[in-house]
């Protein structure tokens, strides 16, 4: 939900259903011979009745599916979301040190609260060592060294419960995502086959990527400060053992005192506008994202179905989907990679002076000056590792759960 990184954003355009898969209803004009050998020929299949089940389907269904979806591929993944979110934030300069490690964190650190399994180190640390009664680790032992040690060290030094941290705030993102994309995607995407129709006919095969383009970037605007804070949830770590992570709201109103701090608690709406800090970079990777990953799932899905024929059951469903989500999930999150890192490193930047001075073009600058073509893909991994199985889940769950609607409805 994140990627996505909110990353079911495929799944909730209205896409073609198990009855539907055929050859685009619409008319491509190959004026030339020469233009009608690039047109992709696809195999003609029955088209669906207007008064039919499959085309009364409406929003609530649609809704209904794209939210479980979403709930699902959320719950299931979000551990590897944390997992790039710390790379990335580590990259970025974020210490994970422990406090033990210096000595005035040593004299903060004891209180009531302080456990045993606190002083432990990492298992991965060779150089830990005893000054008096206490176990002490040196900085690097607290440094992430890959995707299986950032799993590691957050199961042993914070819990298991830790990987599935902001997943709260990303299932709070679901449905206004989903009321916000799937009503303005259908206006927009009504309103350019109008006008393609009219006016270049042979343009309306873009129509779905441009309308589900807009539609997204009104979502992610809308919904963004949720993800702001997801990010920050994520990325950092209380240094203090028993003391509650802050949530979604007490995240987002410590984004906005810091501002205040700075501008001398003026209260005004621009202190609020670092709420959206970074959501230049955040549509700069969804929607890349959402046309590679559509431009890739749509053909590879008819094709799979195509396959399959008429008599495809749910199994079928599921398979071809969630075959061609994996793929496409795979080469977008992999394409868009370099976006993300540069939307995790202004969402996380806590000078605020800084944080409102920052462009993506300017992060994505300092951070090949820093770290080169290696540091534009920190963490792409998890980032892969999650972006597959994500929009395979989100695509297979939507899909079948709207083809047993759509028998529902038939019987």
């Amino acid at each position: 939900m994140g990627e996505a990184e909110n990353l079911w954003v495929a799944s909730v355009i209205p896409s073609s259903s198990p009855a539907e898969t055929k050859a685009l209803d619409f008319p491509i004009i190959d004026s030339t011979a020469a233009f009608q050998t690039l047109v992709p020929q696809t195999v003609p299949l029955p088209q669906v009745e207007k008064g039919s089940p499959e085309h009364k389907l409406g929003l609530t269904e649609r809704v209904f599916s794209a939210a479980g979806a979403a709930f699902l591929s959320a719950v299931i993944l979000n551990p590897l979301d944390v997992v790039k979110t710390r790379l990335q934030a580590q990259a970025a300069g974020v210490s994970y040190s422990h406090p033990l490690s210096y000595d005035i964190g040593r004299m903060a650190f004891f209180g009531p609260n302080m456990m045993f399994a606190d002083l432990r180190c990492s298992p991965s640390c060779a150089r830990a060592g005893v000054q008096g009664t206490v176990s002490i680790c040196p900085p690097d032992c607290f440094q992430y060294k890959g995707t299986f040690d950032v799993f590691t060290k957050i199961i042993r030094q914070e819990g298991m419960g830790r990987l599935w941290r902001g997943t709260n705030a990303g299932l709070a993102l679901a449905v206004p995502m989903v009321g916000i994309y799937l009503p303005f995607y259908d206006m927009f995407r009504n309103k350019l086959e109008d006008l393609s129709r009219e006016n270049a006919p042979a343009t309306t095969i873009f129509v779905p990527l441009v309308a589900g383009a807009l539609a997204r970037s009104l979502a992610c605007t809308v919904c963004y400060p949720v993800e702001l804070a997801r990010t920050r949830m994520q990325a950092f770590k209380e240094a203090k053992a028993g003391l509650k992570p802050p949530g979604v709201l007490k995240t987002l109103v410590g984004v906005v005192s810091e501002v205040r701090t700075v501008n001398n608690l003026q209260n005004s709406l621009h202190n609020y506008r670092v709420l959206w800090r970074g959501l230049g970079a955040q549509l700069a990777r969804d929607v890349p994202f959402s046309a590679i990953c559509w431009a890739t799932l749509e053909p590879m899905r008819r094709r799979l179905i195509g396959i399959v024929g008429n008599d495809t059951n749910a199994l079928g469903i599921l398979g071809a989907n969630f075959s061609a989500g994996f793929v496409a999930g795979t080469i977008a999150a992999a394409t868009t990679c370099p976006f993300d890192v540069a939307k995790t490193r202004r969402q996380i930047e806590k000078d605020p002076c800084r944080a409102m001075r920052m462009t993506t073009r300017q992060t994505l600058i300092e951070v090949w000056r820093d770290a080169g073509m290696r540091g534009l893909f920190t963490g792409i991994g998890p980032r892969v590792a999650r972006a597959g199985p994500s929009v395979g889940i989100v695509v297979s769950f939507y899909e079948v759960v709207k083809y047993a609607l759509h028998r529902h409805a038939s019987s």
